[in-house]
């Protein structure tokens, strides 16, 4: 719904979750270095700590990655030792507790996460950070039959919430949550925290990219209603 000035307002603020609210670069670091030592690999490229979750994000395959070792069972470790280093290596963005009390005072925040753990898994650590209580419903890969970048657990969040999914705005780091905020119909827009770089990003065209979420509360209202990937000026 826009107000007189032509700005937009929304009901529901649908959050990802890493990259996003939390800093998961120590916990897919952690994961990627089990996951080679337990098979015998050793770490022959740069970067690929983060090169993994990236095309595990996509559903990409990472064969060329991990050559001659069985791709599933790589997986299975890799997740696992992921979900486990989450609840002691993440961290929340800088001021990011600040940001999610101005805009819950705005519209009802939730969360929605690729991870296949349980919601409560997920409410647990952002409590650790005294963020939980901002977030009226929490989705992971557990409660829907498909994940982002299908639209359902979005829209199954904004029945919950008992608002438009019109009226919601998708946020998150990757061009996985990009792609399903549009599906579902939802407004988009895409921060700079996470493992996907600005052009990755303007590719799949988000109404607004920031630099993080907190800058989220001074553009939310000056959100464009008709003219898409409307790119925060102090980016470019």
């Amino acid at each position: 719904m826009a107000n007189a000035l032509g700005r937009l307002a929304v009901k529901a603020i649908i959050f990802d979750l890493d990259g996003t609210l939390v800093d998961s670069r120590e916990a897919y670091i952690e994961a990627a270095r089990n996951a080679m030592a337990v098979s015998g690999l050793k770490m022959v490229r740069s970067n690929l700590e983060i090169e993994i979750p990236r095309r595990l994000e996509q559903d990409q395959p990472i064969d060329d990655l991990i050559p001659n070792v069985d791709v599933e069972r790589f997986k299975e470790i890799y997740l696992k030792a992921y979900y486990q280093a989450t609840m002691e290596k993440t961290k929340p963005f800088f001021r990011v507790e600040r940001t999610l009390k101005k805009l819950s005072s705005k519209a009802a925040l939730a969360v929605i996460t690729r991870r296949n753990v349980t919601g409560n898994d997920v409410r647990k650590e952002l409590s650790k950070f005294g963020l939980s209580a901002y977030f009226k419903k929490i989705l992971t890969s557990r409660d829907t039959s498909k994940p982002k970048p299908s639209p359902e657990a979005f829209i199954k969040c904004a029945e919950y919430l008992n608002v438009n999914i019109r009226d919601c705005a998708v946020v998150g780091d990757s061009v996985i949550d990009v792609r399903a905020g549009k599906f579902a119909g939802a407004r988009t827009v895409a921060v700079l925290t996470g493992i996907f770089n600005l052009e990755e990003l303007q590719s799949e065209k988000p109404d607004l990219i920031l630099r993080s979420v907190n800058e989220l509360p001074d553009h939310l209202e000056s959100f464009p209603i008709r003219k898409p990937h409307n790119i925060s000026r102090d980016i470019i």
